[in-house]
């Protein structure tokens, strides 16, 4: 993921609104209906480097217990549209 720490706690907030979770160092756990959960681990990675720019990434692990296949794919797809920026 090309965020900072920062852009990635304020892009999770949007795709996180209405469910109970929260941030522990660095990780989240964030609670499904029926007693699923979802661990999410992040570390600072090397920036991405094109020419002059410097990008910055973030290693994202996700581990989920308890959440049905269906409502997993469902949370990516949600999490993934949350996480687009604009582009050409």
């Amino acid at each position: 993921m090309s965020a900072s720490v920062g852009e990635w706690l304020r892009l999770l907030g949007g795709a996180l609104a209405g469910r109970d979770w929260r941030v522990e160092g660095d990780g989240a756990h964030i609670m499904f209906d029926g007693g699923g959960t979802l661990v999410m681990g992040w570390r600072v990675g090397e920036p991405r480097r094109i020419a002059l720019l410097r990008l910055p990434r973030l290693h994202v692990r996700f581990s989920f217990s308890g959440v049905p296949e269906a409502a997993r794919e469902a949370f990516m797809r949600h999490l993934d549209l949350h996480t687009h920026r604009g582009g050409g």
